[in-house]
Protein backbone atom coordinates (compact mmCIF):
# COMPACT_ATOMS: atom_id res chain seq x y z
CA UNK A 1 0.00 0.00 0.00
CA UNK A 2 1.52 3.24 -1.47
CA UNK A 3 -0.53 5.28 0.83
CA UNK A 4 -0.32 7.06 4.41
CA UNK A 5 -3.62 6.09 5.58
CA UNK A 6 -3.69 2.38 4.67
CA UNK A 7 -5.81 0.60 7.64
CA UNK A 8 -2.35 -1.69 8.12
CA UNK A 9 0.51 -0.64 6.91
CA UNK A 10 0.31 2.94 8.30
CA UNK A 11 2.53 4.76 5.24
CA UNK A 12 5.74 2.47 5.42
CA UNK A 13 6.16 1.87 2.25
CA UNK A 14 6.08 5.29 1.10
CA UNK A 15 9.03 5.53 -0.54
CA UNK A 16 10.27 3.01 -3.73
CA UNK A 17 13.29 1.78 -1.98
CA UNK A 18 10.53 0.67 1.13
CA UNK A 19 8.35 -0.59 -1.16
CA UNK A 20 10.89 -2.50 -3.32
CA UNK A 21 12.29 -3.87 -0.20
CA UNK A 22 9.18 -4.49 1.28
CA UNK A 23 8.04 -6.61 -2.07
CA UNK A 24 11.54 -8.54 -2.12
CA UNK A 25 10.96 -9.84 1.39
CA UNK A 26 7.45 -10.99 0.48
CA UNK A 27 8.56 -12.67 -2.84
CA UNK A 28 11.09 -14.66 -0.42
CA UNK A 29 8.61 -15.12 2.17
CA UNK A 30 6.64 -17.40 -1.00
CA UNK A 31 4.09 -14.25 -2.02
CA UNK A 32 2.83 -14.98 -5.58
CA UNK A 33 1.72 -12.11 -6.40
CA UNK A 34 2.40 -8.67 -5.30
CA UNK A 35 -0.52 -6.20 -5.65
CA UNK A 36 0.44 -2.42 -5.03
CA UNK A 37 -2.25 0.47 -4.45
CA UNK A 38 -1.91 4.09 -3.93
CA UNK A 39 -5.49 5.09 -2.59
CA UNK A 40 -6.73 3.78 0.64
CA UNK A 41 -9.80 1.67 0.40
CA UNK A 42 -10.43 1.69 3.77
CA UNK A 43 -13.79 2.22 5.55
CA UNK A 44 -14.10 6.45 5.08
CA UNK A 45 -11.39 6.61 2.99
CA UNK A 46 -11.58 9.76 0.95
CA UNK A 47 -10.45 9.13 -3.22
CA UNK A 48 -7.23 10.92 -4.08
CA UNK A 49 -7.02 12.77 -7.72
CA UNK A 50 -5.01 10.57 -10.76
CA UNK A 51 -2.09 12.31 -10.68
CA UNK A 52 -1.64 11.55 -6.91
CA UNK A 53 -2.31 7.98 -7.99
CA UNK A 54 0.02 7.68 -10.51
CA UNK A 55 3.26 9.49 -8.87
CA UNK A 56 2.31 6.90 -6.10
CA UNK A 57 1.87 3.66 -7.76
CA UNK A 58 4.20 4.24 -11.50
CA UNK A 59 7.51 4.33 -10.39
CA UNK A 60 7.55 1.57 -7.67
CA UNK A 61 5.93 -0.94 -10.16
CA UNK A 62 8.60 0.00 -12.40
CA UNK A 63 11.17 -0.56 -10.21
CA UNK A 64 9.86 -3.85 -8.87
CA UNK A 65 9.14 -4.85 -12.28
CA UNK A 66 12.77 -4.08 -13.07
CA UNK A 67 14.54 -5.76 -9.43
CA UNK A 68 12.11 -8.82 -9.15
CA UNK A 69 10.55 -11.66 -11.24
CA UNK A 70 7.12 -11.61 -9.56
CA UNK A 71 3.41 -10.95 -11.22
CA UNK A 72 2.52 -7.57 -10.02
CA UNK A 73 -0.95 -6.53 -9.69
CA UNK A 74 -2.67 -2.93 -9.77
CA UNK A 75 -5.13 -2.16 -6.84
CA UNK A 76 -6.85 0.57 -8.85
CA UNK A 77 -10.64 1.99 -9.79
CA UNK A 78 -8.89 4.48 -12.35
CA UNK A 79 -8.34 3.40 -16.01
CA UNK A 80 -5.95 5.45 -16.44
CA UNK A 81 -4.08 3.84 -13.76
CA UNK A 82 -4.19 1.07 -14.83
CA UNK A 83 -2.86 1.35 -18.32
CA UNK A 84 -0.10 3.11 -16.86
CA UNK A 85 0.78 0.74 -14.25
CA UNK A 86 0.57 -2.32 -16.89
CA UNK A 87 3.27 -0.38 -19.12
CA UNK A 88 5.15 -0.28 -16.00
CA UNK A 89 5.42 -3.29 -15.41
CA UNK A 90 1.99 -5.15 -14.26
CA UNK A 91 -0.12 -7.42 -15.49
CA UNK A 92 -3.69 -8.28 -13.56
CA UNK A 93 -5.55 -5.53 -12.38
CA UNK A 94 -8.06 -5.53 -9.22
CA UNK A 95 -10.69 -3.38 -9.31
CA UNK A 96 -12.50 -2.34 -6.04
CA UNK A 97 -15.65 -0.85 -8.36
CA UNK A 98 -16.17 -4.44 -10.30
CA UNK A 99 -15.70 -2.23 -13.23
CA UNK A 100 -18.10 0.16 -12.58
CA UNK A 101 -16.07 3.30 -11.38
CA UNK A 102 -14.94 4.17 -14.79
CA UNK A 103 -16.51 3.11 -17.58
CA UNK A 104 -13.34 2.73 -19.53
CA UNK A 105 -11.55 0.53 -17.13
CA UNK A 106 -13.27 -2.84 -18.95
CA UNK A 107 -11.38 -1.44 -22.55
CA UNK A 108 -8.35 -1.33 -20.95
CA UNK A 109 -8.69 -4.51 -19.87
CA UNK A 110 -9.54 -6.55 -22.84
CA UNK A 111 -7.27 -4.44 -25.02
CA UNK A 112 -4.16 -5.93 -22.60
CA UNK A 113 -5.77 -8.74 -22.35
CA UNK A 114 -4.67 -9.14 -18.52
CA UNK A 115 -6.44 -10.82 -15.55
CA UNK A 116 -8.90 -8.92 -13.63
CA UNK A 117 -10.10 -9.34 -10.24
CA UNK A 118 -13.68 -8.30 -9.91
CA UNK A 119 -14.26 -7.20 -6.61
CA UNK A 120 -17.83 -6.47 -4.75
CA UNK A 121 -18.50 -3.55 -2.38
CA UNK A 122 -21.50 -2.01 -1.19
CA UNK A 123 -21.74 1.83 -2.32
CA UNK A 124 -17.77 3.42 -2.24
CA UNK A 125 -15.18 3.16 0.42
CA UNK A 126 -16.36 6.24 1.72
CA UNK A 127 -19.97 5.78 2.85
CA UNK A 128 -19.69 1.74 2.64
CA UNK A 129 -19.57 0.84 6.31
CA UNK A 130 -23.15 2.90 6.82
CA UNK A 131 -25.46 0.10 7.65
CA UNK A 132 -24.84 -2.18 4.90
CA UNK A 133 -28.61 -4.70 4.30
CA UNK A 134 -28.41 -7.66 2.74
CA UNK A 135 -31.45 -10.26 2.67
CA UNK A 136 -29.18 -12.76 1.84
CA UNK A 137 -25.34 -11.87 1.44
CA UNK A 138 -23.89 -14.56 -0.50
CA UNK A 139 -27.16 -14.95 -3.08
CA UNK A 140 -27.19 -11.06 -3.72
CA UNK A 141 -23.12 -10.89 -3.97
CA UNK A 142 -23.61 -14.01 -6.60
CA UNK A 143 -26.12 -12.12 -8.62
CA UNK A 144 -24.07 -9.00 -8.52
CA UNK A 145 -20.72 -11.25 -9.98
CA UNK A 146 -23.00 -13.34 -12.68
CA UNK A 147 -24.22 -9.50 -13.95
CA UNK A 148 -20.32 -8.15 -13.72
CA UNK A 149 -19.40 -11.38 -15.71
CA UNK A 150 -21.49 -10.96 -18.45
CA UNK A 151 -20.83 -7.64 -18.59
CA UNK A 152 -16.87 -7.92 -18.49
CA UNK A 153 -17.27 -10.73 -21.46
CA UNK A 154 -19.76 -8.27 -23.34
CA UNK A 155 -17.12 -5.85 -23.75
CA UNK A 156 -13.95 -7.85 -24.83
CA UNK A 157 -12.56 -9.60 -21.21
CA UNK A 158 -11.90 -13.19 -21.66
CA UNK A 159 -13.78 -15.45 -18.70
CA UNK A 160 -10.96 -17.37 -18.26
CA UNK A 161 -8.85 -13.88 -17.52
CA UNK A 162 -11.80 -12.98 -14.90
CA UNK A 163 -11.36 -13.57 -11.42
CA UNK A 164 -13.56 -12.58 -8.56
CA UNK A 165 -13.40 -11.17 -5.50
CA UNK A 166 -16.21 -11.08 -2.33
CA UNK A 167 -14.94 -7.85 -0.45
CA UNK A 168 -14.55 -9.09 2.69
CA UNK A 169 -14.76 -5.68 4.88
CA UNK A 170 -16.00 -3.69 1.76
CA UNK A 171 -19.71 -2.74 2.35
CA UNK A 172 -20.52 -5.86 5.11
CA UNK A 173 -21.11 -6.21 8.94
CA UNK A 174 -19.21 -9.09 10.50
CA UNK A 175 -21.52 -11.64 10.35
CA UNK A 176 -21.86 -10.90 6.69
CA UNK A 177 -17.77 -11.28 6.68
CA UNK A 178 -18.29 -14.69 8.23
CA UNK A 179 -21.05 -15.74 6.04
CA UNK A 180 -19.67 -14.85 2.91
CA UNK A 181 -16.54 -16.87 4.33
CA UNK A 182 -18.66 -20.09 5.60
CA UNK A 183 -20.27 -20.14 2.04
CA UNK A 184 -17.46 -19.61 -0.05
CA UNK A 185 -17.94 -22.95 -2.09
CA UNK A 186 -21.31 -22.05 -3.54
CA UNK A 187 -18.82 -18.54 -5.28
CA UNK A 188 -17.26 -21.53 -6.91
CA UNK A 189 -20.31 -22.14 -8.80
CA UNK A 190 -19.63 -19.50 -10.92
CA UNK A 191 -16.68 -21.07 -12.95
CA UNK A 192 -13.80 -18.86 -12.16
CA UNK A 193 -11.51 -18.53 -9.34
CA UNK A 194 -11.96 -17.06 -6.46
CA UNK A 195 -10.08 -14.50 -4.60
CA UNK A 196 -10.67 -13.44 -0.76
CA UNK A 197 -9.20 -10.68 0.88
CA UNK A 198 -9.21 -11.10 4.98
CA UNK A 199 -5.74 -9.82 6.07
CA UNK A 200 -6.34 -8.64 9.53
CA UNK A 201 -9.45 -7.15 8.62
CA UNK A 202 -11.88 -5.19 11.40
CA UNK A 203 -14.05 -8.26 11.98
CA UNK A 204 -11.53 -10.27 12.77
CA UNK A 205 -10.72 -7.99 15.41
CA UNK A 206 -14.25 -7.53 16.21
CA UNK A 207 -14.49 -11.76 16.83
CA UNK A 208 -11.49 -11.30 19.25
CA UNK A 209 -11.71 -7.92 20.89
CA UNK A 210 -7.81 -6.96 18.87
CA UNK A 211 -5.97 -4.26 17.55
CA UNK A 212 -5.28 -4.61 13.69
CA UNK A 213 -1.34 -5.94 15.34
CA UNK A 214 -2.97 -8.40 17.26
CA UNK A 215 -5.00 -10.51 14.51
CA UNK A 216 -2.54 -12.95 13.28
CA UNK A 217 -3.72 -16.24 14.36
CA UNK A 218 -7.24 -14.89 13.62
CA UNK A 219 -5.99 -14.23 9.94
CA UNK A 220 -4.75 -17.35 10.15
CA UNK A 221 -7.88 -19.30 10.87
CA UNK A 222 -9.72 -17.45 8.19
CA UNK A 223 -7.30 -18.02 5.74
CA UNK A 224 -7.38 -21.80 6.03
CA UNK A 225 -10.81 -21.92 6.38
CA UNK A 226 -11.45 -19.65 3.02
CA UNK A 227 -8.90 -22.52 1.49
CA UNK A 228 -10.47 -25.52 2.54
CA UNK A 229 -13.71 -23.64 1.32
CA UNK A 230 -12.95 -22.82 -2.38
CA UNK A 231 -10.36 -19.80 -2.45
CA UNK A 232 -8.09 -19.89 -4.93
CA UNK A 233 -6.10 -17.07 -3.68
CA UNK A 234 -5.55 -15.44 -0.60
CA UNK A 235 -4.39 -11.47 -0.36
CA UNK A 236 -2.52 -11.19 3.01
CA UNK A 237 0.09 -9.58 4.91
CA UNK A 238 2.16 -11.84 6.90
CA UNK A 239 3.47 -13.68 3.92
CA UNK A 240 5.80 -16.09 5.83
CA UNK A 241 2.89 -17.40 8.03
CA UNK A 242 0.41 -17.53 5.83
CA UNK A 243 1.93 -19.28 3.29
CA UNK A 244 2.67 -21.76 5.51
CA UNK A 245 -1.10 -21.75 6.69
CA UNK A 246 -1.94 -22.72 2.77
CA UNK A 247 1.03 -24.95 2.15
CA UNK A 248 -0.81 -27.33 5.16
CA UNK A 249 -4.31 -26.27 4.63
CA UNK A 250 -3.30 -27.96 1.22
CA UNK A 251 -1.91 -30.90 2.44
CA UNK A 252 -4.86 -31.79 4.42
CA UNK A 253 -7.17 -31.32 1.39
CA UNK A 254 -5.21 -33.65 -0.84
CA UNK A 255 -4.60 -36.15 1.64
Amino acid sequence: NVTPDSFSDSGHYLTINSSVECARRMAEEGADIIDIGGESSRPGAEPVTLEVELERVTPVIRELSDKIDILISIDTYKAKVAKEALKAGASIINDISGLRFDPMMAKIAAEAGCPVIIMHMKGTPRDMQRRPAYKDVVKEITAFFKERIAFAVKNGIKRNKIIIDPGIGFGKTVRHNLEIIKRLKEFRKLGVPVLIGPSRKSFIGRVLNEPVDKRLEGTAAVVAISIANGANIVRVHDVKAMADVAKITDAILKS
